[in-house]
């Protein structure tokens, strides 16, 4: 995760990390999964926003209400939605449909971050929708990369 200028729309205010999640079977060199996005907070709203794409051609916006100083919040998007949606490609709106999206994020003591997400797909052929969970704990690595003319002007 990287900072981000300050995003605006007008009088709408984001601040922001831009992220890309790059997974491997161990052992293997062949992509199993690659996302990008942001991690954006509007302070007026009191709300997070997660904006998620993957190169399978599906897009997902989610947010939920959070404060400043939260260390535990949810985020969710559901298929349909004009605002906090699922949008897909139409083999895998066929194939693997999207129904619904949460992402549950806690803030750690020591800076680490964790998350537990969950995607409720409906599967052709099956009754019962399929729930795929994903729960991990993410590390800090280095300092953050900060835009460069930005930090010359003391921003």
């Amino acid at each position: 995760m990287h900072p981000i200028d300050r995003q605006t729309n007008g009088p709408q205010l984001f601040y922001g990390l831009r992220y890309h999640t790059h997974i491997t079977k161990p052992g293997e060199s062949e992509t199993f999964h690659d996302q990008v996005g942001y991690w954006l907070w509007e302070p007026a709203a009191r709300a997070v926003t997660l904006t998620l794409g993957i190169p399978r051609a599906q897009v997902l916006l989610a947010s939920g209400p959070a404060e400043a100083d939260v260390t535990d919040f949810s985020l969710t998007a559901t298929v349909g939605s004009e605002v906090y949606g699922i949008l897909s490609n139409p083999f895998l709106d066929r194939a693997f449909g999207t129904l619904s999206y949460r992402i549950h994020v806690t803030v750690n003591h020591d800076g680490t971050w964790s998350y537990e997400d969950e995607g409720v797909l409906q599967i052709p052929g099956r009754d019962e929708t399929f729930s795929h969970i994903d729960r991990n704990t993410l590390t800090k690595i280095g300092p953050p990369e900060l835009n460069p003319l930005a930090r010359a002007n003391g921003q």
